[in-house]
């Protein structure tokens, strides 16, 4: 199956969850941390790749990583 990256990007939620994770002061591998306890099985290295647009997220993986972050999925996806 071929993905067509109109904007370069694999997802449309890179940039805010970069942004997000930084305004709450995690790092990467504290952001991973909560995901892994909440139950999402995301490291350090799949965190970067989603942040940098090399990785797709899953729309199950939105909702952890928005209630990791403290916001809203359609704030991840940039729709606030």
């Amino acid at each position: 199956m071929k993905i067509y990256k109109p904007s370069g990007r694999c997802n449309a939620s890179g940039e805010q969850v970069r942004t997000c994770r930084e305004a709450a002061g995690l790092s990467q591998e504290q952001l991973a941390a909560k995901l892994q306890l909440a139950g999402l099985n995301l490291g350090q290295k799949a965190i970067s790749r989603i942040e940098t647009g090399e990785r797709i997220v899953a729309d199950f993986e939105l909702e952890y990583l928005a209630d990791a972050l403290g916001v809203t999925i359609y704030h991840l996806l940039g729709k606030e």
